[in-house]
């Protein structure tokens, strides 16, 4: 068990001071968890750290998923295995750059509902995440015999929100259900976020970059006495779309590490592994303060964060110099250092076939779903993936502006299949002049969704468009919905390469593109990064699994990274979703290729 008193923690009775670090295993192949456990345990941590995302595991309310990749037992017993305590975050709320934080889409869809507070409806939410989840863990706690060692109450609280009844609420829906180890919070160090997000008799802990001595001084005025630790003491950062990758100098993150460590504090890297937004997990934030404005950034797919262990298992040149600082302070495990992931071979993928969306509507749909007016994903039970709109104007009549109120995130307009143009939920006063002849048009509206905003004050970001389409003054109504979360793709049938004489595509018109890519039998599993750099914007699957969205002219990620447990021998099929601008080629390379950098300056 891990106690604490005045003087620090305590493990098993003896003084114990936790070197952790922050390891997501749903951002992580499973069958790569134990390379990368195994990694963190060479760098010189005792502890790893997860959250436990709600929207990840529940497949319907009241049902989760605890297998396969999100086998979350199996990753802690890996693990425990190789020597490893765990502290474990399970929300409700996570943020983590995850999409909304964490939460499942569908409370979007439930009017007036109040989000991360004493609201009933929300707190009855949480305690049936709780009765799916606790019950998962309750074998692994350490008064079981398992490495869990602290489980934290909710995420961050203070940066949100001060409901004392709510933190009360989580904490004693973790009692009552048997967490029994050591209970606590993380808050940013100020004054606010600390008392908005502690509870009295649990150990409060700071999240933070940099400034150690100073931040452990602001958190001790309120964790009078016991040990101080720093829950996330961020080694690096995230990217959004449209942003340079940012990266963190060696010699300061290091440096800044060993003044933190001297102080006797406590630390967790955040992250020491940050692996990649899968899928359409990745969220998003919102530098406005109020529905409807610009400043939304997605983040992008790859959640390398700068890490001491990097996305494909590298161990960076901040592994070795925070591997030098840890070992000053604990005992270094006795055993060589991992050796670097198989990578690909360099080749080009074989052009295979295309089939466009708008063609592929019923395929891809069904029939669609009739209403009056536009409505948001999570009214019609969708929670990701794109959204198809479709309704008839009367004609003739002047050539007007398309406006769409309330977009999430990014819209393709054609008018009679014709491309129109596109809108964007950060420029919403703008539209797309469109003229009507005397035969009327049918204009489509196809919606992408990037991530779900998942900090800050704007967590209610709904996807789709949640209020309605105008022509001119005129709102549009009676629409034809399609919601298209493409999680399967099998019914596509696929026609032969379209393009002109010089193999160029035709831009604006979204479409599939299979390419295939053969590995000799017995290759065994190697990573590859797939080169997006000659394509627009758009998601890409490897063998059926989704690895991620792309957007090339915003940047800065011009790779995307697909481990090697996601190949096999034979023919492998890529499927590229353009959505502006198809490229010719789809190169394979041995090395990713993040964009551009620019070095962050933490606080």
């Amino acid at each position: 068990m891990l106690t604490y008193d005045q003087d620090g923690f305590r493990r098993a009775g003896r003084p114990h001071r936790i070197v952790s670090g922050a390891l997501h295993y749903f951002r992580v192949h499973p069958d790569l968890w134990e390379d990368r456990l195994t990694r963190l345990r060479a760098l010189g941590a005792n502890t790893v750290d997860t959250y436990v995302p709600w929207n990840f595991h529940e497949t319907a309310p009241g049902k989760a998923d605890f297998t396969g990749w999100r086998d979350l037992g199996r990753f802690l017993r890996l693990a425990q295995d190789l020597g490893l305590d765990a502290v474990v975050r399970p929300g409700p709320y996570i943020c983590a750059e995850w999409d909304f934080g964490g939460l499942p889409a569908r409370l979007l869809a439930v009017d007036g509902l109040h989000l991360r507070c004493s609201d009933p409806r929300f707190e009855a939410e949480v305690d049936g995440w709780f009765d799916l989840v606790v019950p998962e863990l309750l074998p692994l706690l350490a008064s079981r015999g398992g490495p869990v060692v602290a489980v934290q109450i909710e995420n961050e609280y203070g940066s949100y929100g001060n409901d004392a009844r709510y933190r009360a609420h989580v904490e004693q829906a973790l009692v009552e259900r048997g967490v029994d180890c050591l209970l606590f919070t993380a808050d940013g160090p100020e004054d606010a976020m600390l008392q908005g997000g502690m509870l009295p008799g649990r150990l409060a802990t700071a999240t933070f970059g940099a400034r150690p001595a100073e931040r452990l001084d602001a958190l001790r005025r309120y964790q009078r006495t016991g040990p101080l630790t720093a829950m996330e003491f961020w080694i690096g950062w995230f990217d959004h779309w449209g942003e340079d990758h940012h990266v963190r100098a060696v010699e300061d993150a290091a440096a800044s590490l060993d003044e933190l460590l001297a102080t006797g504090a406590s630390v967790n890297l955040y992250m020491a592994h940050g692996g990649t937004n899968f899928g359409f997990w990745a969220g998003a934030n919102h530098a406005g303060s109020r529905p409807g404005e610009p400043g939304y950034q997605p983040t992008v797919t790859s959640y390398d964060y700068d890490a001491p262990i990097g996305e494909a298992g590298e161990l960076t040149p901040k592994f070795h110099a925070f591997r030098h600082v840890i070992g000053k302070y604990v005992p270094l495990p006795d055993t060589p250092l991992p050796e670097p992931p198989p990578r690909i071979t360099p080749a080009l993928a074989v052009p295979a076939g295309t089939a466009e969306l708008l063609d592929r509507l019923d395929v891809l749909a069904g029939p669609p779903v009739l209403r009056p007016a536009p409505e948001s994903m999570e009214r019609l039970g969708q929670s990701h993936g794109l959204i198809h709109y479709r309704t008839a104007v009367t004609g003739p009549r002047p050539a007007m502006p398309v406006r769409i109120d309330g977009l999430g995130d990014r819209a393709y307009v054609f008018a009679d299949g014709v491309p129109l143009g596109v809108l964007d939920r950060n420029t919403p006063d703008e539209g797309l002049d469109l003229p009507v002849g005397e035969d009327g048009v049918v204009l489509d509206v196809l919606v992408r969704a990037q991530g779900r905003v998942n900090y800050g004050p704007l967590l209610d970001d709904r996807k789709g468009i949640w209020r309605g389409v105008r022509h001119g003054h005129q709102q549009l109504f009676e629409w034809e919905i399609r919601p298209l979360p493409l999680t399967d793709l099998t019914g596509l049938d696929w026609l032969d390469e379209c393009g002109d004489q010089a193999g160029n595509r035709p831009a604006g018109r979204p479409a599939f593109h299979r390419f295939t890519h053969a590995l000799d039998e017995g290759h065994g599993p190697a990573d590859a990064f797939l080169d997006v750099s000659g394509w627009g914007t758009g998601l890409i699957w490897l063998n059926g699994f989704l690895l991620g969205h792309y957007d090339t002219p915003r940047g800065p990620q011009r790779t995307l990274y697909a481990p090697g447990p996601l190949w096999r021998d034979g023919e492998n099929e890529i499927v590229v979703l353009e959505l502006e601008r198809p490229g010719t080629e789809l190169p394979l390379r041995d090395k990713p290729d993040l964009g551009r950098t620019t070095v962050v300056t933490l606080q």
